[in-house]
């Protein structure tokens, strides 16, 4: 099975930051604000800055076209054909067939709180991807946080003042 050495990922590192901030680039000048039932569950997900958030409907998660990102993602399995979202930074992708998935959007809106907490996306991609070639995806504890806090609060019912939104 291929490895991701220690040389390799300080060579990739730099090269996935770019990618992630051009497609976040992207995503906030294409993509669209949240809903107020989608805010509030971003600030119930830790995130301090969620009218930042923009999310961009795609039929599938552009993986990278540099050879060696690549090479990388094919390793640490970041994105696939199955990947439904994909969070980078305050720019979010989701897959139109999941564009209503609440679970997954709470699920995304922990990952940019844990872009805050790092202090942004070369922080997140150095922690976040070392964790996946050490624990695997989706074992990561990075990964577990938002599988475990987008249960939670997709738990919770919604509050009746955002259901009453929903209905105007």
């Amino acid at each position: 099975m291929a490895e991701l050495t220690p040389e390799m990922f300080q060579q990739v590192l730099p090269l996935a930051c770019v990618w992630a901030k051009d497609y976040e680039t992207l995503i906030l000048q294409r993509g669209q604000g949240l809903t107020p039932s989608q805010l509030n569950d971003a600030r119930l997900a830790g995130v301090d800055s969620p009218e930042r958030i923009r999310l961009l409907k795609v039929a599938h998660i552009p993986p990278p076209d540099d050879e060696r990102l690549k090479y990388a993602n094919d390793i640490v399995q970041l994105v696939t054909p199955a990947t439904a979202g994909l969070t980078l930074n305050y720019g979010i992708f989701i897959r139109a067939d999941c564009w209503t998935d609440r679970k997954l959007l709470v699920h995304e809106f922990v990952h940019t709180s844990q872009y805050e907490r790092l202090g942004g996306i070369k922080e997140f991609l150095s922690n976040y991807l070392q964790e996946c070639i050490t624990y695997g995806y989706p074992q990561a504890p990075m990964e577990q946080e938002a599988i475990t806090q987008s249960k939670r609060i997709c738990s919770q019912p919604i509050a009746p003042a955002d259901a009453d939104k929903r209905r105007r």
